[in-house]
C-alpha cells in the first residue's frame, strides 16, 4: 500500500479493534483501522484503511485517502483519494480528487481552489503558454 507512505507514515494508528466515539483534532497523519463517530477537524493527513468505518457530521482535513468507509461530509484543503473498495457517502469538497475503478460513492462533489473568473479565450494564445510554462 504504497499509497499510504505518499500521504505521509501515519503518526498515529486507530487499531481495527479501536471503536472510538467523539471530536478528534490532529496535526499530523492519522490511519484509523477501526470504527469512529463523531466530527474531526484537523491540519493533518487522514487515511481511513480497509475494513475502517467512520461516520462523521463532517470531515475537514488537509487530505484523505480512503480504503475503508467514510460516511459524511468531506472537507479537503488538498485532495482526497478513494482507492479501490472504497465508500464513500456524503459531500466532497476538495482541491483535488480521484476515484479508482471499484470505487461506490454517493454525494455531491465540489472543487476547490479553482480561479473560477479566468476567461481563457479572451487572452492571447502566448500569455496562456507562457504561463502554463512558468507553473509547470
Amino acid at each position: 500500500m504504497d499509497e499510504k507512505r505518499s500521504a505521509g507514515q501515519p503518526s498515529v494508528v486507530f487499531g481495527n479493534t479501536t471503536r472510538f466515539n467523539g471530536f478528534l483534532r490532529f496535526k499530523e497523519t492519522l490511519c484509523i483501522q477501526g470504527r469512529f463517530k463523531g466530527t474531526i477537524e484537523a491540519t493533518g493527513a487522514l487515511i481511513v484503511d480497509k475494513g475502517a468505518v467512520v461516520e462523521a457530521d463532517h470531515i475537514s482535513v488537509s487530505s484523505l485517502v480512503v480504503y475503508g468507509t467514510v460516511i459524511g461530509t468531506v472537507n479537503a484543503m488538498d485532495k482526497v483519494d478513494m482507492l479501490t473498495g472504497a465508500v464513500v457517502r456524503g459531500d466532497v469538497s476538495a482541491a483535488r480528487l480521484r476515484i479508482a475503478d471499484g470505487v461506490i460513492f454517493e454525494g455531491q462533489c465540489e472543487m476547490t481552489g479553482i480561479e473560477k473568473d479566468v476567461e481563457i479565450f479572451s487572452r492571447p494564445t502566448e500569455e496562456i503558454k507562457a504561463e502554463l510554462q512558468a507553473h509547470g
